[in-house]
């Protein structure tokens, strides 16, 4: 409009507002040729480049650090203190974020070091080694145990509310089990619900006679299983040495090395995506078996594809932790 010759108060008058409104990005495009803002100066900031490395700088050395205490003994520049926001903001703007962190085993220098030499020994295994291998664990699901990663959206004063309110039996988690399963390139055996806890006895009476089988039916698996005592004991070694069992030799504290791990994440993920909840430990049974058995093919041929990509991560960590 003020390009076609109109007067400020008849743009403002055509567009119903005050004769400034429209005075000021007129005045501000003839000085500059544009109407957006100028530049402003904005707050001060209450930290100096110096205190700035500084934050960053303690939080890298000690990453469990909390903000308050950065924020108690870091002084401001208009005010004795700052506040842990600033904190938070200041390690925001240099990369780092405040997250849960990853739980993982012990590892001590003979662990690591175990993990290295398999590793090395084991990289130049191709697609074919690894497809004739049978993985095999053990892992325990519980009922109502939460695994972290529920989130919950509350507005100002609702975070107990009944709506934001998530209520768990503190002690016993509402009932657990303990299931054992493989991953081979071959169809996966049924999955095996262990009574109680796992000892040598169980293992070879309940465990081993699912796996005993399938492996004289494919006399080129061999069999992997980890160091757990119930595994090791003589009266495991003497029953699967009697049947010419192949044991693949496998390093202490090495779960990012097996790739069943991940299939009992996608287990107990789909267990608990199930639209009907789970009332009792029957049907928790129940459910992990179905959903064992809608783990397809595919799925686990690609995990065991992945054990060349784990032994190089192992690799490159120097026998420490891995994504996996």
């Amino acid at each position: 409009m003020l390009e076609r010759d109109m007067t400020t108060a008849d743009v403002a008058r055509a567009i119903n507002c005050d004769v400034c409104t429209v005075r000021c990005p007129r005045q501000r495009y003839r000085e500059t040729g544009r109407t957006a803002d100028r530049p402003r100066s904005g707050r001060p900031r209450v930290t100096t480049p110096a205190q700035n490395r500084y934050i960053r700088t303690s939080h890298l050395r000690d990453r469990y650090r909390m903000a308050t205490t950065t924020a108690r003994v870091t002084p401001g520049t208009h005010n004795p203190s700052i506040s842990a926001q600033t904190v938070l903001n200041r390690l925001r703007e240099a990369g780092l974020r405040a997250c849960r962190p990853v739980v993982r085993q012990v590892l001590t220098r003979h662990h690591r070091q175990q993990h290295r030499l398999w590793t090395q020994t084991h990289r130049c295994w191709t697609r074919q080694d690894w497809q004739k291998v049978l993985f095999t664990d053990e892992s325990w699901f519980c009922l109502t145990r939460g695994d972290g990663r529920i989130r919950v959206y509350c507005r100002r004063n609702d975070r107990y509310t009944e709506a934001c309110t998530l209520e768990r039996v503190r002690f016993g988690g509402g009932g657990s089990v303990m299931v054992w399963g493989d991953v081979s390139q071959h169809p996966q055996t049924e999955l095996v619900v262990i009574a109680g806890n796992l000892n040598a006895a169980h293992y070879r009476e309940d465990i081993l006679p699912h796996v005993v089988p399938f492996l004289q039916a494919h006399p080129d698996m061999t069999l992997q299983h980890d160091n757990a005592t119930s595994h090791t004991a003589r009266y495991v070694r003497d029953f699967l040495r009697n049947r010419n069992v192949s044991l693949l030799p496998w390093p202490a504290k090495s779960p990012n090395l097996n790739p069943i791990e991940h299939v009992w994440d996608l287990l107990d993920r789909r267990v608990k995506a199930r639209a009907i909840p789970l009332r009792n430990v029957r049907e928790f049974v129940g459910a992990l078996v179905e959903e064992w058995g809608n783990i397809s093919q595919q799925e686990l041929a690609n995990l065991v594809q992945s054990m060349r990509r784990r032994c190089t991560a192992v690799l490159n960590a120097a026998g420490d932790h891995t994504r996996y």
